[in-house]
């Protein structure tokens, strides 16, 4: 993975923190590569807030200068075990996984998550918003591919004042999107995150134990094993 250079020391840069294993190994690596991380996490009516408070853990390790979490309802929609009360899909063989867009699928919203970010980058007067897609190890989500990456960062840069004017161009910055998940695991080790603060699942119980049968469960466990590194997330 080449890394990236901001146009200044320290510059500021909008992260996309959701608490889980991949967002938090993005924030890692924009730390490392000098950004001044501005976290941005959303309650958007997600069956859980689990994964809210293991994003502020996260912020909080990594100290970032902001973090703020925003409030939209996505169950207005619909649409999405995550944002409905239709049911997680549990132990789906791998092949079943690699195929088609899963009901967990929440429509638009990396679209609407990177909206907001990019509203907030505007005023932070940044180019660099970070998010932690990635097309190798995932679930068929179409907003995950690098060409979805590359024509948001288009739309942005022919939507924002300071990318017209020329004084801020806007890049959408995704350098986790050609890893596979083991990879991903495996560069976090590098960078020294304690993924014992994150939250993966899609059904974890009340309590914050993850189900271990959902396909991010499942991609979790794989990964980790393949990597050689113990999970440290607590599992049913």
């Amino acid at each position: 993975m080449n890394g990236v250079v901001p146009d200044s020391p320290r510059a500021p840069a909008v992260v996309l923190l959701s608490g889980g294993l991949d967002s938090t190994t993005l924030l890692a690596y924009a730390v490392t590569q000098g950004f001044v991380p501005h976290a941005m996490t959303f309650r958007y009516g997600q069956r859980h807030a689990i994964e809210i408070e293991a994003a502020r853990r996260v912020a909080r390790a990594f100290d970032v200068r902001d973090h703020i979490v925003v409030d939209i309802d996505l169950r207005t929609f619909g649409g999405s075990a995550l944002t409905s009360d239709v049911a997680v899909p549990k132990d789906r063989p791998k092949e079943e996984m690699s195929h088609g867009v899963p009901i967990t699928y929440v429509p638009a919203r990396n679209t609407i998550f990177l909206s907001y970010a990019l509203a907030w980058a505007e005023v932070l007067c940044a180019s660099d918003i970070f998010i932690g897609v990635n097309a190798v190890d995932y679930s068929g989500y179409p907003d995950c591919r690098p060409e979805y990456v590359a024509a948001y960062e288009r739309m942005a840069n022919l939507a924002t004042r300071g990318a017209v004017e020329g004084t801020t161009p806007v890049r959408i910055r995704a350098p986790l999107i050609d890893l596979t998940k083991r990879e991903i695991i495996e560069l976090g080790t590098q960078l020294g995150v304690d993924y014992g603060m994150t939250m993966s699942c899609y059904d974890p119980s009340p309590s914050g134990v993850a189900c271990g049968r959902c396909d991010a469960c499942q991609l979790r466990l794989a990964a980790f094993a393949a990597a050689g590194v113990n999970d440290p997330a607590q599992y049913a």
